[in-house]
């Protein structure tokens, strides 16, 4: 028997409603699929310094102007 707590409430998963588990999948999944695309975002901003890193690296050296 399985609960969730909602609003300081706990409910017995089993006992819900046939609409109330279905919204409670949704929000699962949902909870879910923010927290993968929060990793891929990890990902990608880490990309994303590394390219800028290796395109700063790539750049011509800038000569300083003589005085």
């Amino acid at each position: 028997m399985s609960t969730i707590k909602i609003d300081d409430i706990e409910y017995n998963v089993d006992s819900l409603s046939a609409e109330a588990n279905s919204q409670l999948q949704n929000l699962q999944f949902v909870d879910q699929e923010l927290a993968r695309l929060q990793a891929q975002a990890a990902v990608l901003q880490t990309a994303r310094a590394t390219y800028a890193s290796a395109l700063k690296a790539a750049l011509p050296k800038e000569k300083k102007p003589k005085a």
